[in-house]
């Protein structure tokens, strides 16, 4: 397992390549084998309409599907969640997911169910986002966590290009095995990619690879035999709401939380052992940092209530 942060103008060769690149090398001398499982695409564009944001534009194919949209706030933030049908992803499934928000647009996204990737002894499961955020643009990214079961070959990619005054807030969370089940991550593969960018330029990058059964995913200087790590990104620089943050951070006891600015993110991190507990962390979080960096109260989607 290697997990790396990458500072801003230091990119590796192999940045740029999509998680599943991996597997399209192997065997270079012959063709790749052809896609198994479900080959699925959705298209979003969000735009500012008079007083609220609306859905301007969708296209899908395949099983990836959004609900219809939601205004809870007099802002007029347009909310969404993004489907899923099958529940899961299996070898050979390939699922991409593009958002674009057009200047002036605000939008928060976030999924009813966690998603799961299952057993394999094939291909890999790959799941590419791109979100192109306009300027004076606003997006919230709340997915549930990815469940990565024992056995599983998975690969996750998620990319934000911002324009120079775009507005970026969203989480990423993983469960290696399921802990509910007294199921530990002893087999399979797992990548992800987690990247941000303004204006061509690397704000945030950071990549994870974790092999199932290696011995850093149980040492004390790894993964510390958590099966969950989390990362939630704000591109602000406001190093004055670190302090409070860090507060919150030490007050999860039982967790290994932390608080970090970097240049013009703040990164929030979680590794411990319950998703759900790491979502509520990161959701104190957003009500400390959605006031502060895009002016408005927390208003949490109708879906995390059921």
């Amino acid at each position: 397992m290697s997990k790396t942060a990458v500072a801003p103008g230091i990119l590796p060769s192999e940045t740029l390549a999509h998680p599943c690149a991996a597997q399209r090398a192997e065997g270079m001398a012959t063709p790749p084998p052809e896609p198994e499982g479900w080959q699925a695409e959705l298209r979003l564009r969000f735009a500012r309409a008079e007083a609220r944001t609306v859905l301007a534009a969708r296209r899908h194919h395949g099983p990836l599907q959004i609900q219809r949209v939601f205004h809870p706030e007099q802002s007029g933030v347009c909310h969404a969640y993004i489907l899923h049908p099958p529940g899961g992803v299996v070898a050979g499934d390939s699922l991409a997911i593009d958002v674009s928000m057009e200047e002036g647009a605000q939008t928060l996204l976030t999924t009813p169910a966690a998603g799961k990737f299952y057993r394999s002894m094939g291909q890999m499961a790959c799941v590419r986002q791109n979100l192109t955020v306009a300027a004076r643009a606003e997006l919230e990214w709340f997915p549930q966590e990815n469940i990565v079961f024992q056995g599983a070959r998975a690969a996750m990619s998620t990319r934000v290009d911002l324009a120079a005054d775009g507005a970026f807030m969203g989480w990423e969370i993983l469960c290696l095995g399921r802990p509910a089940a007294q199921e530990v991550f002893s087999a399979g593969e797992c990548r992800q990619s987690f990247e941000i960018w303004r204006a061509g330029r690397p704000l945030w990058i950071e990549r994870g690879h974790y092999r199932g059964g290696d011995p850093v995913l149980a040492a004390k200087w790894g993964m510390a035999a958590c099966p969950v790590s989390a990362s939630l990104v704000c591109v602000t620089r406001r190093p004055e709401l670190i302090p409070p943050l860090r507060e919150l951070a030490r007050a999860q006891d039982e967790e290994s939380c932390s608080v970090t600015q970097l240049d013009e993110v703040i990164v929030a991190r979680y590794l411990g052992t319950h998703a759900e507990t790491a979502k509520k962390y990161f959701v104190r979080i957003w009500e400390m940092l959605r006031p502060a960096v895009l002016g408005r109260a927390a208003c949490p989607p109708r879906i995390w209530n059921t």
